[in-house]
């Protein structure tokens, strides 16, 4: 067995493992903590298929920023886990419905499976080789290049569905005041200051 071969199993071992663990570990800091273990051993499967530049993206930007502010929201917010538990046990016949339904649909598709011989060539075909153009850049012709308006189209789908979310979760509380700043600046300055003549030894 060669080193790469050796590392591609470990990696390979140490994701399902991570993964699995994600899902059963019962304090949410250490499912935190086991999936970025899961997304470290997955950037090392990429930097085994020499795709270090997805590797790197991987690590920073899903270990360095999106798990860390997961561990970060779990840790600082006050949550009640026996009441979250309460209610995992209510929905659980669901949930595992749902679970069986979908290993049934993942042993279908892997029952099905075939190895195209054309497969390799045409995976070939879209990339140039890699002694030729270095995978960061070959990466960024397909992105910026071939398949822009893909990427600009769901760029703009991101982006509806940002304000979507944004407009479904607002509310507007009446409890709270606000600054109006047009109501500001439309004020009348007469109405805006009273004078009061204040006459000494008499107070307001």
């Amino acid at each position: 067995m060669t080193v790469a071969a050796f590392a591609f199993y470990v990696f390979a071992f140490v994701t399902v493992a991570a993964g699995l663990m994600v899902t059963v570990s019962r304090n949410p800091v250490h499912s935190v903590l086991w999936l970025i273990l899961a997304f470290l051993s997955t950037s090392g499967l990429f930097v085994l298929l020499g795709a270090e530049f997805v590797a790197m993206l991987l690590v920073i930007v899903y270990v360095g920023a999106v798990a860390v502010l997961f561990l970060f929201v779990v840790m600082m917010l006050d949550i009640d886990f026996a009441e979250l538990k309460g209610e995992m046990a209510r929905y659980m016949p669901l949930g595992l419905l749902i679970g069986v339904i979908l290993l049934m649909q993942i042993a279908i598709g892997v029952g099905v499976w075939k190895v195209a011989p054309e497969a390799e060539a045409l995976r070939q075909a879209v990339t140039p080789a890699i002694p030729d153009v270095e995978n960061t850049r070959a990466l960024g012709m397909l992105v910026y290049d071939k398949y822009i308006l893909l990427f600009q189209l769901a760029g703009m789908i991101l982006l509806v569905a940002m304000i979507g979310a944004i407009l479904l979760t607002l509310r507007h509380r009446r409890d709270i005041k606000r600054q109006n700043v047009l109501h500001q600046m439309w004020r009348d300055p007469a109405k805006a200051m009273e004078l009061v003549d204040v006459k000494p030894g008499q107070g307001l």
